[in-house]
């Protein structure tokens, strides 16, 4: 099988379990705020922000073949068209939302880059208490 590897839609100065960006991002509770800031790192559980934000960025909600337990999705990702999408299994908004209201998630994006071009960064966080 021909695997491509995707791109990280990650902060390259983020390392594992750094809580900065959570801590220091806005709050977005509904579609119709606005950041305070184009370029600063927002957060959300707003099935509405999250799904506006993907679409305008022509990403689907997808997983990773074979992540799937106990009916429930194993890895949620977005599919951002030309890159790599190939290695991912599209699933439905409504089951995609499930596991992550299901696992307390919440969802860090950014909207703009400093330079002001249109950002596709996006991470999940886990529920504060397991940070």
């Amino acid at each position: 099988m021909d695997r491509q590897r995707r791109p990280v839609a990650r902060n390259p100065h983020i390392g594992p379990g750094d809580s900065r960006p959570l801590k220091s991002a806005q709050q977005i509770n509904s579609p119709s705020e606005q950041p305070d800031c184009e370029d600063q790192t927002l957060v959300t559980r707003n099935h509405e922000v999250i799904r506006r934000w993907a679409e305008q960025r022509g990403a689907r909600p997808a997983t990773t073949p074979f992540s799937e337990m106990n009916g429930r999705l194993g890895n949620l990702r977005f599919d951002f068209p030309g890159y790599g999408g190939a290695i991912l299994q599209p699933v439905e908004w409504e089951k995609w939302f499930d596991t992550f209201d299901a696992r307390h998630f919440r969802f860090l994006y950014q909207e703009r880059h400093p330079d002001g071009s249109r950002s596709n960064f996006n991470r999940l966080e886990p529920p504060r208490d397991e940070l």
